[in-house]
């Protein structure tokens, strides 16, 4: 090769290409009929079985629509099957709307002190450049989450329902992100006033992010009256509630136990340390986001283990690859892609992370596995889709695609070795802002 095209190559490519009747097959094929289909292997999608040996849910899927809140619906999901067993009802839904709304407004607060503190560098510094990237937005990970529920509490969804633009965060987002840049056009700006000078101003940026939410979503309550009926329809009250009350009663499971465990193959990043990525949060001086690196078969026996005692697991992926969504199935190896274009497409997972090949992009519920001989086979997932899809919005994942495709999921502090328990409390491993294994909450 030449180090620019030339008509002589191209004509080379050309007769190549036509050459094979296999490569005419397939122009033919695709041209007219999506490739997905062309690709799919039938023999995996005929040959699988979606009963698992352990099945937690029995409750209705929710829907994030179009929105980027899967982090939250995930970990609100896991939260309501021990509040819907309280109440004695069927099912339950926390506000998502609510929690949406406290984390848009710590994000916008976590964003301006950000920029307050990298002002002093060059606009084109890449850390700054990064920030400015995607002031805020809807995704994010299981800390936040917990630091949400922490500091601001939960509500019933009666008490603070869906609005259009719960739903449709796109409109809402992009006057966010045009009040939170021009703030931090202003506070560069003022960098020689000094960070109390600059924290004045701040909150005049927060007062119009403030109106901005309000005006999308509502105001969020600070007290609220709770009663229901139960599923033999008998009726209870708990009077007049703050959501930081109302999460202390019906919050089931201890948050703060909870630790994120990822699998990072990475020759950078070793197994055993934890990690953390730099402006990564949302809420100002919560515990920052860490991840503990672990080996992959550690990550599935864990979660295994927790659905086999009856806790669902929290979890974040890279949902688009290999998926199937008529049918609600993940397999590694759903889709024959090599045999359509006659190349290769093989890279590990470690050098699909360096080469921005995969990243985190949407947080799932496992809610039942399939374990045969002490092994899981495959996996139940509580999607935030709606129901129209796979098994009324519940899917399958084949444990080929868990360990190809899964990064991370939180468990209990108690489940970890004792050896990797010891390992939480030694400082984190910085990486840095732009590092994948932030992905999910950009």
């Amino acid at each position: 090769m030449d180090r620019s095209l030339t008509s002589a190559q191209l004509d080379v490519f050309d007769k190549e290409f036509a050459s094979r009747p296999a490569n005419r097959l397939m122009q033919n094929a695709v041209t007219q009929t999506p490739v997905d289909d062309i690709a799919l292997d039938r023999r995996i999608v005929t040959a699988a079985d979606h009963s698992v040996s352990h099945h937690l849910d029995a409750w209705k899927v929710t829907n994030q629509k179009k929105s980027g809140r899967c982090w939250m619906f995930a970990g609100l999901n896991l939260l309501r099957a021990g509040a819907a067993r309280k109440l004695g009802v069927k099912d339950f839904e926390f506000s998502q709307n609510y929690v949406l709304w406290w984390d848009k407004f710590e994000r916008a607060n976590h964003f301006l002190e950000s920029i307050v503190e990298t002002s002093g560098r060059d606009v084109d510094d890449r850390t700054v450049a990064h920030l400015l990237g995607d002031p805020i937005s809807d995704g994010g990970q299981w800390n936040m989450f917990v630091a949400l529920v922490a500091k601001h509490g939960l509500v019933p969804k009666s008490a603070m329902p869906e609005t259009d633009s719960s739903s449709a965060t796109g409109p809402m987002n992009r006057a966010l992100k045009s009040l939170l840049r021009r703030g931090a056009r202003d506070l560069r700006r003022m960098a020689s006033e000094g960070v109390e000078a600059q924290r004045v101003h701040k909150g005049e940026v927060l007062a119009a992010v403030h109106r901005v939410l309000s005006i999308h979503l509502g105001t969020p309550p600070q007290r609220f009256l709770w009663q229901w009926r139960d599923k033999d329809q008998e009726f209870h009250r708990d009077g007049w509630m703050t959501p930081t009350e109302f999460a202390a009663s019906y919050v089931q499971i201890p948050l703060d136990e909870y630790v994120c465990l990822v699998h990072d193959p990475r020759e950078s990043s070793p197994a055993g340390r934890t990690f953390t990525v730099e402006y990564l949060g949302n809420v100002v001086e919560a515990p920052p986001v860490v991840y503990l690196n672990v080996e992959m078969d550690l990550l599935k026996r864990l979660s295994m283990d927790s659905l086999v005692g009856g806790e669902a697991v929290w979890f974040g992926c890279d949902v688009g690859r290999m998926m199937r969504a008529d049918v609600g199935l993940w397999d590694a190896a759903l889709y024959d892609y090599e045999a359509v274009y006659d190349a290769s497409f093989e890279m590990d997972k470690a050098a699909r992370l360096v080469h921005h090949e995969t990243q985190m992009t949407h947080a799932m519920l496992f809610t039942g596995v399939d374990v045969v001989d002490g092994a899981p086979r495959r996996w139940r997932v509580e999607n935030s889709w709606g129901d129209e899809k796979a098994d009324k919005g519940f899917w399958t994942m084949n444990d080929s695609w868990f360990g190809e495709h899964v990064f991370e999921v939180a468990v209990r502090r108690s489940a970890l070795p004792p050896e990797l328990a010891a390992v939480l409390g030694e400082p984190p491993i910085v990486l840095p802002a732009w590092d994948p294994m932030g992905a999910l909450a950009r």
